[in-house]
């Protein structure tokens, strides 16, 4: 969709940066805190130095790593995927072929997942005034692209 509205994009993807910063990784918080700062670092150079939008597909899993990217990014927005913990246990479970290990939610619950998973076993700071929150256990995969564009071709009409 962003393609076809001719909006250049580069999409910045936590676990791809996630093999190269920490191939070993521990998921502790020092190494989360690394990991984001990096990739919001990332997006602010990626949004200087080209004429490319930057997507950050990552949990970001505490407010103050969506906030520090507030702060570095000048026309930032926060997309909330709210989605029910049943139903991201059910989509993972009928997960096929994904980049991500599979049962991470059964692994987190029976504490053995290292660094534990947001939301399970770890905390999960909800965000407080996302500018888009989608609904993604109701929505359709479409309909929620559809919602985030909707606010992206509203917020930047005309630039």
């Amino acid at each position: 969709m962003l393609s076809e509205a001719g909006i250049r994009t580069v999409i910045l993807n936590l676990d791809e940066l996630r093999k190269v910063l920490t191939p070993s990784p521990k998921y502790t918080d020092e190494e989360r805190e690394i990991a984001y700062r990096s990739l919001v670092l990332m997006a602010k150079l990626l949004l200087e130095h080209s004429q490319k939008s930057v997507l950050i597909d990552a949990t970001g899993n505490r407010r103050r790593f969506r906030e520090l990217a507030r702060e570095l990014i000048e026309e930032f927005a926060e997309v909330y995927l709210k989605c029910s913990l049943e139903v991201c246990k059910t989509r993972e479970s009928s997960r096929h072929g994904a980049p991500v290990e599979k049962d991470l939610y059964r692994k987190a619950a029976q504490g053995k997942l290292k660094g534990g998973l947001p939301g399970v076993s770890t905390a999960y700071e909800e965000p407080e005034n996302p500018e888009v929150e989608v609904p993604s256990d109701v929505l359709s995969p479409q309909e929620a692209a559809a919602k985030i564009m909707d606010y992206i071709e509203t917020r930047w009409k005309g630039n």
